[in-house]
């Protein structure tokens, strides 16, 4: 019985995403950021998906910060940096079927902070 609920929550969390996907893509003036959040770190990665090239990423598990709204500023903070060393002013938010509150709009505000338009 776990195993099929499991396997429910998985694929619509994958629904979730592909149907978020569907709508947004990235541009070289315009990259995605796509976040990914395990329940102990975080990562983002912004992408070229006209090129299908990866523009600047962050490991927030090498930055020693954990998946928490604190964490989430720094790891935005980084990524902000490495957007605006490759030119970047303005992305779009993939939040990867995960709800905006918490870590997620934290990540998001921190980036709006920091200069990068969300």
């Amino acid at each position: 019985m776990r195993t099929k609920l499991l396997k429910l929550k998985n694929a619509q969390k994958e629904r979730r995403i592909r149907r978020i996907r569907g709508k947004i893509s990235g541009t070289a003036v315009r990259p995605r950021v796509a976040l990914f959040k395990s329940n102990r770190f975080l990562y983002a990665q912004a992408i070229n998906d006209v090129d299908g090239v990866t523009i600047a990423g962050v490991d927030g598990k090498k930055l020693g910060q954990k998946a928490n709204k604190e964490s989430a500023t720094v790891v935005a903070k980084a990524l902000a940096e490495a957007l605006k060393k490759a030119g970047v002013e303005s992305v779009v938010y993939d939040r990867r079927g995960n709800d905006y509150h918490g870590v997620v709009a934290a990540f998001a505000d921190a980036l709006r902070e920091n200069g990068i338009g969300v």
